[in-house]
């Protein structure tokens, strides 16, 4: 199962839904990756990919300032799991990958 690729996110918090989008990447045998969301661009910290199941850390300041830890499982172009910001009780997520356009021949 791979991660990679452009995932956009709905994330149902308590405060309401959030959209954000994740990229993840393969450099050098590691899985990287960045989230843009409310104005802000942050890098993913603590990514692990054990079979489907795919975790990863990051810190937002926007709506608030919270340390968020994921836990989601790929499916395909699908993603389905939970964000947890210490004790704030865990919130929904799903996502589905963008499609990369195919190359057009001449």
């Amino acid at each position: 199962m791979t991660a990679e690729g452009v995932w956009d996110l709905s994330i149902s918090t308590p405060i309401g839904r959030i959209e954000a989008v994740v990229e993840l990447a393969w450099q050098a045998g590691v899985l990287t990756g960045a989230a843009h969301g409310a104005g802000e661009n942050v890098p993913l910290s603590d990514i692990t990919l054990d079979g489907d199941r795919l975790t990863w850390k990051q810190a937002i300041t926007k709506p608030l300032r919270l340390n968020l830890a994921f836990a989601v499982t790929v499916d395909g172009d699908t993603l389905t799991g939970t964000s947890k910001a210490g004790r704030l009780p865990a919130s929904k997520v799903t996502g589905r990958r963008r499609t990369v356009p195919a190359a057009v021949g001449h």
